[in-house]
């Protein structure tokens, strides 16, 4: 279902009647209220999709609205995007810490707006999509955490993703582990300077990505309220149903937490490197068959002039073979022209002999190069 229903809280009659103006021209209803309390009445009766919520309201703040609204199971599917004009890393990570799933600062223009709301709508109708395929999953991972101890689970992930080659089927394989935790997630991989997201619901709120960009360089853990922020180089997990009223389990999930997301870096790292050599091995023979060629057309160069060279010798021999008895020079002169003849043939000799060296060198050089290849391709 495509985004239909918007309600807008707001304590300032002026601040409603700016976004009822930007909105007017939208496809979908708008509802307003102008308290906390008003807006709690109205859910039941309206059921919005997505709530406009002010942050600074008299008798309840926006933070106590939004904890409130989800925390009851009937209305905690709400998206709500806080609405305030302060927009400090402190005020986001307090709106993303009672729930929320976006953040607009005021003042704001009408393309800041629609463009958040129609991503909203979009991340509605994939999360409704995906709804049933999550509910399966889940089902499936809670039966089997019945049949195997945490450690057990960790042992069979590390040994899964130990033929894992590709960074999205990684991703996978590490939502798939925490789900057997009972734990929802997102994830953001770092390579080549590009941000991968995955989440257990299929997709990243904004207020997410946004906490991923926040945190990445400050520590290695972030805790609020049931959600733990876990940072590696280039991997971030952010857990949003830790387990609460159970410190012992709580601190044992966060270590189980913090060595599963430092061995699927080992791995991501592992698949990035392969996946170098893999391209550095193609190089490599593309290099060789490119010499290879080049050699082998260089020897049949060779061979080539040297059939003309003792073609051309050989001709030059019969004529003078067969002239000089017939030119009437004395002895001396005969003798003379042989001479030179014969020098002449044995240099050529000689460089035929160069020739081969060459040749024999260079086949030398081929064979070296593919064993080197050999070598490469086994490793």
């Amino acid at each position: 279902m495509a985004l239909q229903r918007v309600l807008a809280v707001d304590d300032e009659p002026f601040n409603l009647e700016i976004i009822e103006e930007i909105l007017e021209d939208l496809d979908f209803e708008l509802r307003t209220a102008a308290s906390g309390p008003e807006c709690l009445e109205m859910l039941e009766e309206f059921n919005p999709q997505v709530i406009l919520l002010d942050v600074s309201m008299p008798q309840m703040s926006g933070y106590d609205v939004c904890r409130a609204i989800k925390s009851n199971p009937e209305t905690s599917h709400i998206v709500v995007m806080f609405v305030s004009a302060r927009g400090s890393v402190e005020e986001r990570m307090e709106g993303y810490a009672v729930g929320a799933e976006d953040y607009i600062v005021k003042p704001f223009g009408q393309g800041e707006l629609t463009a958040k709301l129609l991503k909203l709508g979009q991340m509605l109708l994939e999360k409704e999509i995906l709804e049933q395929q999550v509910e399966d999953a889940t089902t499936t991972a809670f039966s089997a955490m019945a049949t195997s101890s945490e450690m057990g689970q960790i042992v069979n992930y590390i040994e899964s993703i130990g033929n894992v080659n590709d960074v999205p089927t990684l991703a996978n394989a590490l939502i798939n582990c925490m789900s057997h935790f009972g734990l929802s997630c997102n994830v953001e991989f770092r390579v080549d300077n590009e941000q991968m997201h995955y989440a257990t619901s299929g997709i990243c709120s904004p207020i997410v990505l946004e906490l991923f960009e926040i945190l990445k360089s400050k520590g290695r853990l972030h805790e609020f309220t049931s959600r733990i922020l876990v940072n590696y180089q280039y991997v971030s997990v952010l857990v949003l149903n830790m387990p609460e009223g159970d410190d012992e389990k709580h601190g044992r999930i966060r270590d189980h937490i913090c060595f599963i997301v430092s061995v699927t870096e080992q791995q991501l790292l592992a698949i990035l490197t392969r996946n170098e050599l893999r391209q550095q091995q193609q190089n490599l023979n593309a290099a060789v068959a490119m010499i290879n060629s080049k050699f082998k057309s260089l020897m049949l160069m060779l061979d080539n002039n040297r059939r003309e060279n003792e073609a051309v010798f050989r001709g030059l021999q019969e004529q003078f073979e067969n002239r000089i008895p017939t030119m009437g020079l004395d002895e001396d002169q005969e003798l003379f022209i042989y001479n030179h003849v014969d020098t002449a043939i044995q240099n050529s000799v000689a460089r035929e002999e160069a020739l081969i060296q060459v040749k024999k060198a260079f086949t030398e050089i081929e064979s070296d190069l593919a064993e080197l290849t050999h070598k490469v391709d086994e490793s």
